[in-house]
């Protein structure tokens, strides 16, 4: 069984910490959430997770109404899936939006040109979140997950599906 694969019944609050930080730099792409006053509004973004800043760092463009949102409402959420593992990832945190160009210009990858032309458009913008708190769903894998639920319903019994755990990051 690969490392990314095993899955413990209990893991201690640090691992569950390593654990969120792993998955989220493997998995990248999010649903990002902010919230208008009314209203919550995700949408997906490619995230550039860095663990030793202890920040989450994403290329926006200088126009949208999440750059209005997070001025308004800064704390958002951020969740991370991998549907075929059956791994998931919640964390919230603190957002804003800089104009940070060595930043931009470190984080920068040919993904980035199906939006701008290049780091140097005056267009983009770094957003950080700062992670606050994070939560943790690991799976052993989806087809331990359907014996585990296949047996639970054969015997009654409540299927062993991994580790969920929240922590503050």
């Amino acid at each position: 069984m690969a490392k990314d694969d095993q899955v413990t019944n209990e893991l201690s609050p640090s691992e569950v910490t390593d654990r969120i930080w792993e998955l989220a730099k493997k998995i990248d792409f999010c649903m990002f959430t902010t919230w208008d006053g009314e209203h919550q509004q995700a949408r997906p973004l490619s995230a550039r997770v860095d663990r030793d800043e202890h920040a989450i760092y994403f290329l926006v463009d200088v126009d949208g109404e999440k750059n209005a949102e997070i001025a308004q409402y800064p704390t958002v959420s951020v969740t991370f899936s991998d549907i075929g593992a059956m791994k998931y990832v919640a964390i919230s945190g603190q957002a804003s939006i800089s104009n940070d160009r060595a930043k931009i210009k470190e984080l920068w990858n040919d993904f980035d040109k199906a939006w701008w032309d290049d780091e140097n458009d005056p267009s983009i913008r770094l957003l950080t979140v700062i992670p606050e708190q994070g939560e943790l769903w690991d799976s052993p894998g989806k087809a331990v997950a359907y014996t585990q639920m296949l047996v639970a319903a054969v015997t009654g019994g409540k299927p062993k599906m991994g580790n969920n755990a929240e922590v503050n990051l």
